[in-house]
């Protein structure tokens, strides 16, 4: 239907509208190609070049021929004849008041038919550049999804727990802290980009929400990162001891950023919840292994901790190195325990 309408069109209308079409769409076209390094866009956009150049030539030969027009004689003779005969005849005099008539050729006409090209790609062009400028400067109503933030917009109550505590940090403000932005860099995995991050004002299990314990947690394809912060009384050493008597793997102690800290492995929980009519769920079974790097919340070692976590669904595990630089990232937005 289109290539109809197209063949309807005047000649010095329709070849321009192509020229303009051809030129605009294979730019565009070969930009795209360069920028995401398509082959296939790129020869897409070869073929509208080379559509457009043939169009160009096809109107560069018209002007040519519209220019000098060259002269059809018979091969007997007989224009020549014709034009030795029609001298010989007598002129009509022309009557008074009448002008002479156009030529076949006037310039009159030629001038119509630039302005029809002219205009045609002065529609076309303005057309568009506002389908190209367009998107830059309306909104956009896609459903493109939105990247990963700490705040959900809901300031909830602080447990009684952190008002108890002097100067303790929220799960938004460890959020912050862990959700950086070359977080993933970091890991060992640049280029990946954040599925879910979340930051909560916890307590501390089997403390009767006695013990402020606000976590971050962010996960990527390849690794799950958590942080955490526990304002209890348990020291770096003495949590070290228990872990010995609990006979937990790969234990190494060390210090981080002039803190006591200590790098261990242990396996994640995973268990399943049933929703259906049972409404029960299966047994609580080992994960996969993650490793963790405990450091006190002071230099002085007087009592809680901040754990940075790290696993993967593959069981995979980074370098220890990886946990070191987090915390040398997370820590110096903690503030350090004050003396109670």
């Amino acid at each position: 239907m289109l290539g109809f309408l197209l063949r309807l069109l005047p000649f010095w209308v329709r070849e321009p509208l192509l020229i303009a079409v051809g030129s605009v769409l294979g730019v565009r076209i070969m930009y795209l190609a360069v920028r995401d390094h398509d082959r296939v866009a790129a020869g897409l956009g070869v073929v509208f070049l080379v559509f457009t150049a043939i169009r160009v030539h096809a109107v560069i030969r018209a002007l040519r021929a519209r220019r000098n027009p060259s002269p059809t004689a018979s091969a007997d003779g007989a224009a020549v004849d014709a034009a030795a005969q029609a001298q010989a005849q007598p002129q009509p005099q022309p009557q008074a008041g009448t002008g002479p008539r156009p030529s076949p050729h006037t310039p009159e006409k030629e001038h119509n038919a630039w302005r029809q090209a002219v205009a045609a790609v002065a529609v076309f062009g303005a057309l568009a550049a506002a389908v190209w400028v367009g998107p830059r400067f309306m909104p956009s109503d896609d459903n493109a999804p939105q990247p990963a933030s700490c705040s959900d917009g809901a300031h909830e109550e602080l447990p009684k727990a952190y008002k108890d505590t002097p100067n303790p940090v929220t799960g938004e403000e460890l959020c912050k802290a862990l959700y950086r932005p070359d977080l993933a860099k970091l890991l060992g995995t640049p280029g990946e980009t954040a599925t879910t991050v979340s930051g909560t004002n916890n307590t501390a299990p089997l403390t009767d929400g006695k013990v402020a314990q606000p976590e971050a947690e962010v996960t990527f394809e390849t690794y799950t990162v958590n942080v955490s912060a526990t304002y209890n009384e348990l020291s770096i050493d003495q949590y070290v001891k228990l872990m010995k008597f609990g006979e937990e793997t790969d234990i190494k102690t060390l210090k981080v950023l002039g803190r006591p800290a200590v790098l261990f492995s242990d396996h994640t929980m995973k268990f399943e919840i049933d929703l259906g009519s049972g409404g029960s769920g299966g047994p609580v079974e080992q994960g996969p292994l993650a490793r963790t790097l405990s450091v006190a919340l002071d230099r002085k070692d007087r009592g809680g901790y901040c754990e940075i976590t790290v696993w993967s669904t593959s069981g995979a595990l980074p370098n220890d190195s990886a946990l070191l630089n987090i915390a040398e990232k997370v820590l110096p937005k903690i503030p350090e325990r004050t003396v109670r």
